[in-house]
């Protein structure tokens, strides 16, 4: 049984580096702008042959409950309880203030183990602040520095002697071993075979829109509990968190993202780290939920966002949030659906479901339409399907004729899913023009039913192999 470490202390000790030291990887956005991370940031951490879970938490502060630090400070809290260790860090090289103080003595009040840790220890004049951490009753400080990795093996003993041994390093359970060789199923099938949709996958959704459309609010709607910090604050979000549940037995990790303002207004560092962050989370997903406010749909970034997200290759749907904010229902909901099809040609058939994050009303609706996205996006057609559509397809309109010589389209196949991408063989594969392109396409979308994802299709001539040679006489 692994178990829960928190990383705890007030804003700018070096929390964040810690927890990217700890999971191995630059997860939690780094800056020196006091108070970056907000949300609690859970992480796979190793530590020379110690394996946990991690939390990074925001800057512990003295702060009215109703504020924004005030439920950041609750978001903290929420994690310490959540935790069997925690992790107390404190600035060596600036020393201790009021603060550390305070946060010393409400650790004490929880009655769960604490490993006192003063980063920085690196720096010049820092023993001063070393020392000073006697003073906080929490026994002997570990000194480290998160930055350079100095420290962690320290760091790694004082997490041994809080938690135990025995929970520290659990005994593995016993694995048969055998010599007799068992052959492996072949993922090999008839080409002309349709796989079919793995539905016990778990499934990978990343949540991305405008600033204060809703996205932390619909995301703790969907788990039951105030998991992520929202609020009427506009870009409360800077890390992209992912949480995890199930759904109908169907495992889903989701991914929180900041806002998305548009290039020229993004001038602060930290918003381009949020921003940044934000994309990696489309590009490690499947599908991509953007969540439009519905009293105020359709703006330029709104439109940008959907783009950018299928120049991913990714599953899109759209999500109108703040549907319990709309009156005439109706009337709305055809103007959306008008301006879906007129503003969004490339996104033809995207799933657009009207919802309210608030509320709750219309989540299922929306789960549903993820999910029969993302079988549209994994959609896998048999080659003889193939090419029996695409002789169709060119006795109701053959290729153009260029230069007097007509385009002959001669064989096609799948060549990849996630998304969909074809290859044809053909003539002259430079010549054929954008718009026959794009009649394929739609073509495919229609008579396969695969409305929504993007949908590629490469063009390939085959070599000729008189090419470069003389003729003889």
């Amino acid at each position: 049984m692994s178990f829960t470490v928190a990383i705890v202390g007030r804003p700018n000790v070096g929390k964040s580096t810690l927890f990217n030291r700890l999971v191995g990887k630059k997860l939690a956005l780094v800056d020196d702008t006091p108070g970056v991370t907000r949300d609690r940031r859970p992480g796979d951490a190793r530590l020379m042959g110690l394996t946990f879970t991690i939390i990074d938490t925001a800057g512990l502060e003295e702060a009215d409950a109703e504020s924004l630090q005030g439920r950041m400070r609750a978001q903290t809290e929420a994690a310490i309880d959540e935790a069997d260790l925690s992790l107390f860090v404190v600035d060596a090289k600036s020393g201790l203030t009021p603060v550390d103080t305070d946060l010393a003595e409400m650790l004490r009040r929880r009655g769960k183990p604490v490993v006192l840790v003063a980063n920085k220890s690196e720096a010049r004049g820092s023993d001063s602040g070393f020392y000073d951490a006697y003073t906080l009753g929490l026994g002997e400080p570990t000194p480290i520095s998160a930055e350079h990795g100095q420290g962690m093996l320290d760091l790694r003993d004082a997490i041994v002697a809080a938690i135990g041994e025995d929970r520290a390093y659990p005994e593995k359970e016993d694995v048969a071993v055998t010599d007799v060789d068992i052959p492996q199923s072949s993922d090999e099938g008839d080409e002309d075979e349709e796989p079919t949709y793995d539905d016990t996958k778990p499934l990978r959704v990343a949540i991305v829109g405008r600033p204060n459309a809703g996205k932390s609010t619909l995301i703790n709607r969907f788990l039951g509990e105030d998991r992520l910090l929202t609020g009427p604050e506009a870009g409360i979000t800077r890390d992209s968190i992912s949480v995890e549940w199930d759904w109908r037995g169907r495992t889903i990790k989701m991914f929180d993202t900041a806002g998305m303002r548009r290039k020229a207004r993004v001038i602060e560092k930290l918003e381009k780290l949020s921003v940044a962050d934000a994309l990696r989370a489309i590009r490690f997903a499947e599908t991509v939920v953007i969540v439009f406010d519905a009293t105020i749909p359709f703006e330029k970034q709104d439109l940008q966002i959907v783009d950018l997200v299928l120049r991913e290759g990714r599953a899109a749907v759209l999500a109108f949030n703040k549907w319990d904010m709309i009156e005439d229902r109706q009337a709305v909901l055809a103007d959306l659906r008008e301006k879906t099809d007129r503003l969004l040609p490339q996104a033809r058939g995207i799933r657009a479901v009207p919802i309210s994050g608030q509320t709750g009303w219309g989540l299922d609706k929306l789960i549903q339409a993820i999910i029969d996205t993302d079988k549209v996006w994994n959609k896998r057609i048999s080659t003889a399907r193939l090419n029996r559509w695409l002789e169709t397809q060119q006795v109701q309109h053959p290729p153009p004729a260029v230069s007097g010589r007509r385009i002959k389209l001669k064989y096609m196949t799948q060549v990849k899913a996630r998304p969909p991408a074809f290859m044809i063989s053909c003539t002259r594969s430079d010549a054929l023009p954008e718009s026959y392109t794009r009649y394929l396409i739609n073509g495919l979308r229609a008579d396969f039913d695969m409305p929504s994802v993007p949908i590629r299709i490469h063009f390939r001539s085959p070599d000729n192999p008189f090419e470069g040679k003389k003729r003889r006489t």
